[in-house]
């Protein structure tokens, strides 16, 4: 048995969500390349494949390293990159690596500046460039208007633009909020479209969507969507209404290590030994606690330490006892498959344990 704590990978449910969503991108008639700094890992990442998805989505250059030796090589860098010597010479050098394969490397710019730095850089390398906008997240990107003037500077310092794309991280929040992020993705996107049509060049990629948002997706001039979160899912995903707990498909398996012994029973305070180094520290205002039992859907973890969660259980409710085990979803799944070494998955064939070969890979 393995020690706890570990991360447990339902690969039944895993299948099942990746066939889903899979189906529902294709009924829009979108592709769908989806994010892998979720897990990071090349069991999944060829389950994905295997389900159609034309590529992958990838954040840093360490990661498209990463994917790229282990056979992966249709892959967007999707953030504004700002190239040092050295990252311009792995860049340049991953480019040739999958060119010999006949794909191309993608990555994305947001400012002139940028654009001009990132042809320095590759000197020449076959890259293909995506223009970055702000569809209302705040964070990176042009406002959408801008779209086509960036473009056009990006094609004057030599590089390739073969679109724009946007990430509408706003949608993580309760209410309307996933509905209104897509509506707003959709408007921007067709409005930096125009802008790049405007300055003479044709946009053979619209890129978009997240896990939250993908299922408002559709309208609009997308040709492709990103999500990231939905092969495992997590407990914010329940919480906005992505999912329910049985799309949940990755747990951290705890062991309770102290209880409340000292009040009279029903116990309702548990200790497990899973904490901010396993399960991650992410907690939106919004959400309900850090991570969620999903054998226990009313207890609620109520602090953390580095190797500790607090587990409160409510009144008509025992906590489980010294020694049991349980299940724990993470409030955000990329952040705690980044902390781990390797998903211990329950397959067809048994218990399997799946390297995370792009753990750590930050630059």
């Amino acid at each position: 048995m393995t020690d706890t704590p570990y991360l447990l990978v339902d690969d039944a449910v895993l299948r099942r969500n990746l066939e889903t969503l899979a189906e529902q991108v294709a009924a829009h008639g979108l592709e769908l390349r989806p994010h892998a700094k979720t897990h990071k890992c090349a069991q999944v990442a060829r389950r994905q494949m295997d389900c159609g998805a034309t590529g992958l989505t990838v954040a840093t250059i360490g990661e498209a390293e990463a994917f790229a030796a282990a056979g992966f090589t249709d892959l967007f860098i999707a953030y504004p990159l700002w190239l040092s010597d050295d990252k311009a010479a792995r860049l340049r050098a991953l480019t040739e690596s999958v060119a010999a394969g006949g794909a191309t490397i993608r990555v994305g710019v947001d400012s002139i500046a940028g654009a001009q730095r990132l042809a320095a850089g590759l000197a020449g390398a076959p890259v293909e460039v995506m223009v970055e906008i702000d569809s209302g997240q705040h964070r990176t990107g042009v406002a959408p208007g801008e779209a086509g003037a960036l473009a056009a500077a990006a094609r004057e310092a030599g590089l390739t633009v073969v679109g724009v794309f946007t990430f509408p991280g706003h949608g993580y929040g309760p209410g309307d909020a996933r509905r209104d992020a897509a509506r707003q993705e959709a408007e921007a996107l067709s409005t930096a479209a125009e802008s790049l049509r405007h300055s003479g060049i044709e946009p053979r990629v619209i890129s978009g969507g997240s896990t939250p948002t993908v299922a408002f997706t559709g309208a609009g001039e997308l040709t492709e969507v990103r999500p990231g979160v939905y092969p495992f899912n997590d407990a914010q995903q329940v919480e906005l209404g992505s999912c329910t707990w049985d799309d949940v498909a990755l747990v951290a398996v705890a062991t309770v290590v102290s209880t409340d012994a000292q009040v009279p029973e029903p116990r309702r305070r548990a200790v497990l030994d899973a904490g901010s180094k396993v399960l991650g520290a992410d907690r939106p205002a919004w959400t309900t606690g850090f991570g969620r039992l999903p054998d226990h859907p009313d207890a609620r973890i109520t602090s953390l330490s580095e190797h500790h969660a607090v587990v409160e259980f409510p009144p008509d409710a025992a906590a489980p006892a010294l020694g049991d085990r349980v299940r724990v979803a993470p409030n955000h799944v990329c952040s705690a498959v980044n902390l781990a070494d390797e998903l211990v998955a329950q397959t067809a064939n048994g218990l399997e344990h799946w390297p995370l070969l792009a753990r750590g890979a930050n630059r």
